[in-house]
């Protein structure tokens, strides 16, 4: 309910301040009247302009409410954090994904463990090869050694046998040549003599054939019909008293190395010949090789 105080103050003017209210309204009447002019005098060219003006009294102004002070907002609360996204959990493992995946490694496991045994295997047998190679080839090199120590050996107790016999060969020959001479100095005088003798000293008529034969038992050669014809190829032996061939050369050559020197290995692989049938050994004598006889 509204007191007195503010029926007063809201009410209208007292009668007293008519006359101030009026001159304030001349006045103004008067400052509207000059703006009014001078904007006529203004826009001259503007004739069709018309105006039109109100007049107010003045009217006692109500006082303004007295303003109250909006109160300052609160500061805007602070944004929200952003949320972590969080990566999706993973995937539960199927049980029988799992179990195959395992039965697969333990299988790639196996068969890498299988391949490196094999590995190990043949790496083990490589070298197992290799040395037994090696102790062959080491027991092949002595034994090489102990041959050719024996060959010289032989070769040399050969050699010194064949000189020994060949001192006595010559020894004999000697003395045979002696007794020769003194025999056909003892038959000068008798015609029949020289012819019997004659006779008696020299082989039978087979021994040189059957001396052949003995030789080509011993002739080693691939194929004989590949020479063209039958050439022929002697070689001449030197025999001791007890039959042991000293020597072989070739006298003629048949044209064909490879069977010239067949034969000559055929003589020296014998060794050896047999005496005639009067018990006698011809000491140099030639034989005749044909690849066709």
């Amino acid at each position: 309910m509204p007191s007195a105080a503010d029926r007063i103050e809201f009410g209208p003017p007292r009668d007293t301040g008519s006359l101030r209210a009026f001159g304030l309204a001349v006045l103004a009447h008067l400052l509207l009247m000059a703006a009014l002019t001078w904007g006529i005098n203004w826009k001259h060219s503007d004739k069709a302009a018309s105006f039109e003006a109100e007049i107010w009294t003045s009217v006692p102004q109500a006082v303004a409410p007295k303003l109250v002070e909006a109160p300052t907002p609160p500061p805007p609360p602070p944004a929200p954090p952003t949320p972590e996204v969080k990566p999706p959990p993973p995937p539960t493992p199927n049980v029988d994904i799992a179990l195959e995946q395992e039965k697969k490694r333990k299988l790639l496991q196996q068969q890498k463990e299988a391949e490196n045994q094999k590995q190990e295997k043949l790496k083990a047998e490589l070298q197992a090869k290799k040395d037994k190679e090696l102790k062959e080839q080491k027991a092949r090199e002595e034994l090489a050694k102990r041959k050719a120590a024996e060959d010289a050996k032989k070769l040399d107790t050969k050699e010194a046998e064949k000189k020994k016999l060949a001192d006595a060969e010559a020894e004999k020959q000697r003395q045979a040549n002696i007794r020769r001479a003194m025999g056909l100095a003892g038959a000068t005088g008798s015609p029949d003599a020289t012819g019997t003798a004659q006779r008696a000293s020299g082989p039978s008529a087979n021994y040189r054939g059957r001396l052949a034969a003995l030789f080509k038992r011993n002739i080693v050669f691939a194929n004989p019909e590949s020479i063209q014809g039958n050439p022929k190829a002697v070689v001449q032996v030197k025999v001791s008293s007890t039959g042991l061939i000293m020597s072989s050369r070739l006298s003629k050559s048949s044209g064909v190395q490879a069977w010239d020197d067949a034969v000559l290995r055929a003589v020296e692989k014998a060794e050896r010949i047999p005496p005639d049938e009067n018990g006698k050994i011809i000491t140099d004598f030639p034989v005749e090789f044909g690849p066709k006889d």
